[in-house]
């Protein structure tokens, strides 16, 4: 049986003063969809054990079953409500006209339906899935302080919003004397730079933004299991995810991740761990969102973060030589 790496770093949400482990473990795709509630519980299981204290999770994914997997786990594993931090997210509730979206009434709906699916009283953290062109952001604002005053939310944020819009959010709140985003969940990895690493730059500095980054494997390419094609079973060979091929895996993004294996095996590690250790490098990252559907890769995902203490400066500028994507000092 492999050896269970415990993580200690945790690392505060922006300037907030909740603590998130380093490495956390989300319900996307895997959940109520590719892996059931038995292999979910050894999953969370081994996450918790390694230290892991944030689960995130979604309406839309596996149409709400992520989130009803998830709230069994919990409760059969017993876990005190004070150990950990569980984030859910709003905007694609079903096919009616006021099921997705972030208008008051499917925040105020969405809220309370996860809530049940997930057999918890109050999430701690809640995210505007995408951004909604067909409700004021001020709507969406007073929804949120709305649900922070009921105590059905601790912490309101974005997911994939422009920065120009979480400053629109934050002004809003602030001059109406209400609760501003907390954070934002991008995603960001090797081969997805610029939003994390440039547009968010002032963000970080002026609202004390934290980040919960989604796909810093992106979608498995950075594992190296695309080398030879789209393996049976991967992420890419699922139905509607043909997006994948079409921009991630591309020959040119496959051809950098076989350049970047020599250095994953100088520090003898995955390329996996190898990817997971590059986004914890960002001091902007509050938390990497790792996925697994075996409970082999949480053990495997969570030795990141000692690889990353092996990252130093020359190792970083060998990976931006291959990676050719680096943000240039006036974009920054």
């Amino acid at each position: 049986m492999a050896q269970q790496v415990r993580i200690t770093n945790y690392r505060r949400l922006g300037s907030s003063g909740l603590k998130l482990s380093e490495l956390s473990l989300g319900a996307w795709v895997t959940y109520g969809g590719q892996v059931g509630e038995e292999v979910a519980v050894k999953c969370m299981s081994r996450a918790y054990d390694a230290g892991v204290n944030f689960f995130d999770n979604a309406e839309a994914y596996a149409h709400g079953n992520a989130e009803v997997v998830m709230g069994n786990v919990i409760k059969q594993l017993g876990w005190k409500r004070e150990s950990i931090v569980v984030s859910t997210k709003v905007f694609w509730g079903g096919e009616g006209p006021n099921d997705k979206g972030l208008s008051r009434k499917h925040i105020y709906e969405a809220c309370r339906n996860s809530l049940k699916r997930l057999q918890l009283s109050y999430l701690d953290l809640f995210f505007c899935h995408r951004p909604d062109p067909n409700t004021p952001i001020e709507e969406t604002v007073r929804a949120m302080d709305d649900l922070v005053h009921q105590g059905l939310i601790l912490y309101w944020g974005t997911s994939e919003w422009s920065a120009a819009d979480i400053m629109r959010a934050h002004g809003i709140a602030r001059e109406l004397d209400m609760t501003p985003p907390t954070m934002e969940q991008p995603q960001y990895n090797m081969l997805h730079r610029d939003r994390v690493e440039v547009e968010y730059l002032p963000l970080y500095h002026e609202i004390g933004l934290g980040t919960t980054i989604w796909s810093p494997l992106a979608s498995g390419l950075l594992t190296g299991k695309y080398g030879k094609g789209v393996p049976p079973g991967s992420r890419a060979s699922l139905e509607g995810y043909g997006w994948l091929k079409e921009h991630v895996i591309t020959p040119e993004n496959v051809e950098k991740v076989n350049q970047l294996d020599p250095i994953a095996k100088e520090l003898g590690c995955t390329l996996a761990q190898l990817g997971l250790a590059w986004c914890l490098k960002n001091p902007h990252v509050s938390t990497v969102i790792t996925g697994a559907s075996r409970p082999e890769q949480v053990v495997e995902n969570m030795k990141a973060a000692d690889i990353a203490n092996k990252l130093d400066s020359d190792t970083l500028d060998r990976i931006d030589a291959i990676l050719g994507n680096r943000p240039s000092p006036d974009q920054e």
